[in-house]
């Protein structure tokens, strides 16, 4: 029989291209989490279960899931469920403190959210007040523990109405300013993501892929489908030390594994095992989050070196823009490559001309994975998604993204990163909103003034630096009081945007308009300066 046509996220549960097996009929694996097995007809089946107590809870075509749960079957199972009942999904990395989960439920308008109990009770101050979301509790294996008190029994789940085009998720991600900003994905966004990744990643039914990257994550959220589109089987996976990667990919025969800078370095650094762990089923490794030092590639490659490495560049607005294929990556050292297939990505410099071969300009990505936008900004999304520069209306223009990241590009289209055009810091695969730091730093009363910046760090990319400016009477000594802060910070933040360092100064530098000189601190402070 022929496939049938994919436009909705949870049709990926569907028969994949080239596979025979009918949707329910075997036990092929879908998910491995922990020591337990769920198959493709064990996803199906919770996925409508909770699909029905979604409907059930008055959530309509449209409205805004929250789903806060650990990276286990049941988070998977909650993703497509959403989908299912016609609704929106927000997915909530567990690392976050309340007051950020907080401001993601109450900036999305979520009507529900769909939480573990003990997670629900860690994070209770962010729901305090909030008399209006309903709370469906789910146990690790996607199992009912409590309903919304507001659920109507419901028999039958009402046929999807949504299409292609229709919004499916909301991904929140820092901005250079501000509190996270919500990136906007349709369900055709997803689909094309999977299928593009899928294509040059050569996944199929064999694959075992290794999940470490957080569901909220765009390319965390890309494996799962991915995985559910060709078959695969997707192991979700939680760890503390290097070592304890290398024991999951050897004992769950892992064949593709994807990371962040930090990943790569604790792998070749801080995991001994790795170079006596006979790993003969992987085939690849792909990297997201910021560019991998050379050194950590050669190490990587002198460990694995039957394993084929894809370095990729991307953003949340766009999923993926680039990748390097393997057998580029001595000829091409820092290259981040060519655009991913269905796509097309050229610099533009800022007199709006397209960039010369070795001239800086913007990258500018256009494609099916170029996002709708972020939710309820208007003026954010017209900073991105902007008209085609070379592309009238009138001769079929379009939206496309520009990145807010200048590259470079050489005589063969292949591309070079050369640095942020904002004031971004990008750590361990996170980006951070140098503000929303500065925000914990200040309330504490001890500072007069101070400034976040990122600094260039072999391990994650870049580490966050703060450079401050003491209150009058504050603290009886720099070093009691950095600690201080970083004790108070830590209490608020997530452990990726506590400061790695609180620097004192008299006087922050500031421009010839009066601004503080974020990029003179990080000049003065770099390697090079």
């Amino acid at each position: 029989m022929d496939a049938p046509i994919r436009t909705l996220v949870h049709h990926l549960l569907e028969p994949a291209v080239g596979v025979d097996r009918l949707v329910g009929e075997g036990d092929a694996e879908a998910i491995v989490d922990g020591d337990r097995v769920f198959s493709r007809a064990s996803l199906l089946a919770a996925m409508h279960t909770i699909a029905r107590e979604i409907r059930a809870a008055g959530v309509v075509r449209g409205d805004r899931v929250a789903i806060l749960l650990p990276k286990r079957f049941s988070e998977c199972a909650a993703i497509v469920a959403t989908s299912r009942a016609d609704a929106v999904f927000v997915p909530i990395n567990p690392v976050l403190k309340p007051a950020q989960v907080r401001h993601i439920v109450e900036d999305s308008g979520a009507r529900l959210l769909i939480t573990s109990p003990a997670l629900f009770e860690s994070h209770a101050e962010a729901f305090a007040g909030l008399d209006a979301l309903q709370v469906l509790r789910l146990t690790d294996d996607g199992a009912i523990v409590e309903r919304p008190a507001a659920a109507a029994a419901l028999d039958d789940l009402p046929r999807a109405q949504a299409i292609g085009e229709d919004l499916a998720a909301i991904l929140y991600t820092s901005g250079s300013t501000g509190r996270p900003k919500g990136v906007m994905l349709s369900h055709r966004n997803l689909l094309a993501g999977s299928r593009i990744v899928r294509s040059y990643l050569n996944i199929g039914p064999q694959d075992r892929i290794l999940s470490i990257l957080p569901l909220a994550f765009d390319y965390g959220l890309n494996q799962f489908l991915t995985a559910l589109e060709c078959h695969a089987t997707l192991v979700p996976c939680t760890f503390r030390f290097g070592d304890d990667i290398v024991r999951a990919l050897a004992r769950h025969r892992i064949t593709g594994l994807a990371g962040v800078p930090t990943i790569w370095a604790v792998l070749t650094s801080a995991a001994p095992s790795l170079l006596k762990t006979p790993l003969p089923p992987l085939r690849y490794l792909t990297n997201s989050g910021g560019a991998v030092p050379t050194a950590t590639v050669k190490k990587l490659r002198e460990r694995l070196p039957h394993v084929r490495i894809f370095l990729m560049y991307g953003l949340t607005e766009a999923f993926r823009s680039t990748f390097l294929p393997p057998e580029e990556i001595d000829r091409r050292p820092g290259s981040i490559g060519k655009a991913i297939p269905e796509c097309e990505v050229f610099p533009v410099t800022a007199s709006g001309q397209r960039a010369r071969p070795g001239e800086p300009g913007i990258l500018v990505h256009r494609g099916p994975t170029v996002s709708l936008g972020y939710w309820n900004r208007p003026e954010d999304t017209a900073r991105v998604l902007r008209p085609h520069p070379f592309r009238p209306a009138t001769q079929g223009g379009e939206t496309v993204c520009y990145s807010g990241d200048l590259v470079t590009e050489d005589d063969e289209g292949f591309l070079y990163f050369v640095a942020r055009d904002d004031a971004m810091i990008k750590s361990a695969g996170y980006r951070i909103s140098p503000s929303e730091v500065e925000e914990v730093l200040m309330a504490t009363g001890s500072l007069r003034q101070v400034a976040v910046i990122g600094l260039p760090d072999p391990w994650v990319g870049q580490k966050v630096h703060a450079v401050a400016v003491r209150a009058e009477g504050a603290g009886p000594d720099d070093a009691t009081l950095a600690a201080s802060l970083l004790k108070a910070a830590a209490v608020t933040l997530p452990g990726h945007m506590v400061p790695a360092r609180i620097e004192f100064v008299a006087e922050l530098p500031t421009t010839p308009n009066g601004k503080v000189d974020y990029k003179g601190l990080v000049a003065a402070r770099s390697p090079t300066a």
